[in-house]
């Protein structure tokens, strides 16, 4: 059992591809280093994707995220850094990373990346009564 950060990202097949459906993940104790001062950033990333053929293993996202403790990136690019990586092993259809870190100097600081597949369009929005 692994009990070290990895940069691996591992996928399992999608058990209903014939169906949009959304995963959400919520990762509330993200921490990676400020590129200027090498203090630690703290952020709650919350994962909103929905799968093509491959969905992210939960276990090596959790030690995929832990590999950021000690790197020095800026909000705005780790953000995109973890979009881009997650999009490269599994070809969704549509995904959204929110990264929304704590405060800090009183500043707060929220970065929304987007992935949207080229042939893909979202279903209409339900509204229920």
């Amino acid at each position: 059992m692994p009990s070290s950060p990895s940069t691996e990202l591992e996928t399992f097949d999608n058990p209903t591809p014939e169906r949009d459906y959304t995963i959400r993940i919520n990762s509330p104790e993200f921490t990676c280093l400020c590129p200027k001062t090498g203090q630690p950033d703290f952020a709650t990333l919350e994962l909103e994707y929905i799968p093509d053929q491959q969905c992210v293993e939960l276990k090596s996202f959790k030690l995929y995220v832990w590999s950021y403790r000690d790197k020095g990136e800026f909000h705005e690019a780790v953000t995109n850094h973890i979009l881009s990586d997650l999009i490269a092993v599994t070809q969704p259809r549509f995904m959204r990373l929110t990264a929304i870190f704590n405060v800090r100097g009183g500043v707060y600081t929220t970065v929304i990346a987007e992935h949207k597949a080229v042939n893909w369009e979202s279903s209409p929005v339900v509204k229920l009564p």
